[in-house]
This record gives C-alpha cells, sequence and structure tokens, in this order.
C-alpha cells in the first residue's frame, strides 16, 4: 500500500479522492443552510381563518299532502253562437284578445231587421189611430174613460123614453078620471073609450122608447168594445216592436263574461245560423285544476283544503288553490275520484290545458329542519349536497338529503338539526375543519 501511494497513479487515486471528499462536504452543507430557514419560518403557525357570513337552520311544521297530477282548465268555457241568422258584417275580437262583459265580438248585417222594426213601428201608428178613431165615435176625449150616459144616442133616447113615460102617466090619469066618470054617468061611454085608448097607446110608446134607449147603450157598449179592441191591436203592435228591436239586438255578438278568445272561427262576410260558433271565450281568472286522486285519499280531502300547484313553466314558483269541488262518484275504471280547485291568476300567467302537480294539504303532518337556500353546497365532484356548520369558529362539513323548497329556505331531510349555525358564504373555500370567522 505504501508503494502504491507512492507511485505515479496512486498519487492521482489520493488527488482524486480527496476533490471527492471536499464536494460531498459543500454539498451537505449547502442542503443544510438551505433546508433550516424554510423550516423555522413555518414551525407552529396556525393557517388563515376564512371570511364568511352565517344563518341558522329552524324547525317548522310540515303538513301533510297528497300529490296528484292533474290539467288546469278555464273556470268557464263558452262556444258563443248568435242568436240571429245571416252575414257577418264585421268583427270586433281576434284571438287573444282580452274582451269585458258586453263587449262587441262581431256583427250580423241588420238590413232586414231595421225595416222589419220601421214596419212594426207604423203598424203602432195604425193602431193608435184606430183606437182615437173609434173614441170619436163615442164622443170620447183621448184615454177617456166609457159612460154610456154621456153618449149622445143614449142621452137622446133616453130623453125620449123620459117623455113617453110622462105622457103614459098623464094618458092614464085621465083613462081612470073619466072612467070614474062614466060610473057615475056624468060621461058617456065614447068618450071614457078615447081616453083609454090614448092611455094604450102612450103605454106601447114607452115600450118602445125603452127598447130604443136600450138598443143605444147597447150600441154604445159595442163601440166601447172596438175601443178596447184597437187598443188591443195597439198593444199587438207594441210587442211586434219589441220583437223587431230585439231582433236588430240580436245582430250584435256580445261576450257573455270577461276573458279571453281562444278561437274565433268566422269572418266578415260568411254566412252564420245559430248553431254557428263565432267564438270560444275562456275565463282564465280564477283558472281551475282537475286532479285525481285514489280512492283511498277520498275521505282526507275536504272543501276548502288548500292547493299548492306546479307546471313545468314556471319550475320555481309555487301557484297556491283551494279544493271547491268533490266529484261523488269514483271511477269505476281508474279507481280514482276528480277533485277540482280554484286558483288565482290574475297575471294570467296559467294557460288552460296545462298539466300540473298538486299537493292538497290534509290533517296531520309533522316537524321539518330547515336551512337558508345559500348554506348549501352543489358539489359537482361527488354529486352531493353539502353544508358546513359552524362550531366554536372552526367549520364542518355535513353531507345533505333535501326536501321541498319553501321561499329562500330549504327542507333538509337529512344532515341538520334546528338552532345550528350554518355558512351562507364563501362556501367554495371551506373545507372540513377550516377556521372561519364571521
Amino acid at each position: 500500500m505504501r508503494n502504491f501511494y507512492k507511485s505515479p497513479g496512486g498519487a492521482l487515486l489520493k488527488l482524486l479522492c480527496g476533490i471527492f471528499v471536499l464536494a460531498v462536504c459543500m454539498s451537505c452543507g449547502t442542503t443544510q443552510s438551505a433546508v433550516e430557514p424554510a423550516g423555522n419560518t413555518n414551525a407552529g403557525m396556525p393557517d388563515a381563518a376564512i371570511a364568511i357570513t352565517v344563518g341558522r337552520t329552524e324547525a317548522r311544521q310540515i303538513p301533510a299532502y297528497i300529490q296528484a297530477t292533474g290539467s288546469l282548465i278555464a273556470d268557464e268555457t263558452s262556444d258563443i253562437a248568435p242568436r240571429a241568422a245571416g252575414k257577418i258584417s264585421n268583427v270586433s275580437a281576434n284571438v287573444g284578445e282580452f274582451v269585458t262583459q258586453g263587449s262587441v265580438i262581431a256583427t250580423i248585417d241588420d238590413s232586414d231587421a231595421r225595416l222589419q222594426l220601421a214596419s212594426t213601428n207604423a203598424g203602432v201608428k195604425q193602431a193608435v189611430a184606430a183606437v182615437r178613431q173609434a173614441e170619436a165615435r163615442l164622443g170620447l176625449a183621448p184615454n177617456g174613460s166609457f159612460d154610456s150616459s154621456t153618449i149622445p144616442e143614449v142621452r137622446a133616447a133616453n130623453a125620449n123614453y123620459q117623455q113617453t113615460i110622462a105622457e103614459l102617466r098623464q094618458a092614464e090619469a085621465n083613462e081612470k078620471r073619466y072612467r070614474e066618470l062614466v060610473e057615475t054617468g056624468d060621461v058617456a061611454l065614447i068618450t071614457y073609450e078615447q081616453f083609454r085608448t090614448t092611455r094604450d097607446t102612450a103605454q106601447a110608446r114607452v115600450n118602445s122608447a125603452k127598447q130604443q134607449l136600450e138598443a143605444a147603450v147597447n150600441t154604445a157598449k159595442q163601440s166601447n168594445q172596438a175601443i178596447k179592441s184597437a187598443e188591443a191591436a195597439v198593444e199587438a203592435s207594441r210587442t211586434q216592436v219589441g220583437t223587431a228591436q230585439q231582433a236588430l239586438a240580436d245582430t250584435v255578438i256580445r261576450a257573455p263574461f270577461s276573458g279571453f278568445i281562444s278561437a274565433r272561427p268566422v269572418a266578415v262576410g260568411e254566412y252564420v245560423s245559430s248553431a254557428s260558433i263565432v267564438a270560444t271565450l275562456l275565463r282564465s281568472n280564477p283558472i281551475k285544476i282537475q286532479i285525481q286522486i285514489s280512492e283511498s285519499d277520498v275521505p282526507n280531502v275536504a272543501l276548502g283544503r288548500g292547493v299548492s300547484v306546479e307546471v313545468d313553466a314556471y319550475p320555481d314558483r309555487r301557484f297556491a288553490g283551494t279544493v271547491t269541488a268533490i266529484n261523488p262518484a269514483v271511477d269505476a275504471t281508474s279507481r280514482s275520484a276528480v277533485v277540482e280547485a280554484r286558483i288565482e291568476n290574475s297575471d294570467n300567467t296559467l294557460r288552460s290545458g296545462m298539466f300540473a302537480t298538486a299537493r292538497i294539504t290534509k290533517e296531520g303532518g309533522g316537524t321539518g329542519i330547515f336551512a337558508p337556500k345559500t348554506s348549501v353546497y352543489n358539489d359537482q365532484s361527488t354529486q352531493s349536497y353539502r353544508a358546513f356548520v359552524v362550531v366554536d369558529g372552526v367549520a364542518k362539513l355535513r353531507v345533505l338529503q333535501l326536501g321541498n323548497e319553501e321561499g329562500d329556505m330549504v327542507q333538509v331531510l337529512d344532515g341538520l338539526n334546528a338552532d345550528e349555525t350554518v355558512a351562507t358564504g364563501n362556501l367554495e373555500q371551506l373545507y372540513e375543519g377550516a377556521r372561519v370567522n364571521f
């Protein structure tokens, strides 16, 4: 070995070994000096707190309900038909328009109706003239009351009758006086017979005058009946006028109630009859929903029960209604009963024919836990809903099972308890055990 190091090759090897040892030592020193400052800087330092906002969970009463499906229908649907046949002369409403009760939807040509009205008005005037003529025959003033004793012909006949009565009385008195004179022998029988004949003639004249008076009275009464007949003709003519006026009014087709025009299958120039449909009118406020429920749920439904309705067109909204009708019969095939509910629809959001899911409240229910919607974090990586409960300034991760939403709160079926503090902001930065402040 001594000879090896003393040789030229040994000296070279010795030099190389020294250089290697020196390089290794320098490398170890450099590494230690580089690691030690980093270790000294982070040793014992806590993580920074995450700033968040918080909310609280709460317990609420949850009503029991029956869930079923159904369809929305208009509160009232009317296929409007004209009362008179004719040609459409004007159309005032189009599909989709809202019309108020009594608004004009369409009109029918009214030329014939106007001519008929003018004819009946003329008939009334003629009938009134006939009444006046009949009154004039009796000497009555227009619309005067009838009294046979005031009729000129009756007054004349009565005067003649009274005169014959007076003459009869005078003749009877003369006949009696001369009959007594004949009995005493003071007057000849022939003279008495003249006065008796005069009495008999006066009696005959009285009878004739009486018959004339009765005839005059009967004639006056007949004339009065003619007045009544003429007045009846006036009423009949006025009835015809009313009928003609109604026929003219029937040429205007009006809305029976306020609502939306859903169909208008006619146009100007078309001929329609009383069987033709001019327009279909829907009253959509309130709107109704027909729900089919199983026969086992029928005892749990009563009039006035609350109904919550959802439609696909507005997934984020719920519409409140009330049960208004329950079909007393159960369908023998489906074993279901139809329940109707009314829903306020002032903004016409809901449309007839929409498919809907309804929940009908029933007696019973329980308690549920609700949390703010902003406290729920949808973790896409795990396809789960999560929340962070804050306990002593530390975030605790909870996995949730969610239920229904109510306003800005959501029901938590599993994962949270009542009166817990939950984070509602910066959820994406939180993790199990994270320090937080709020």
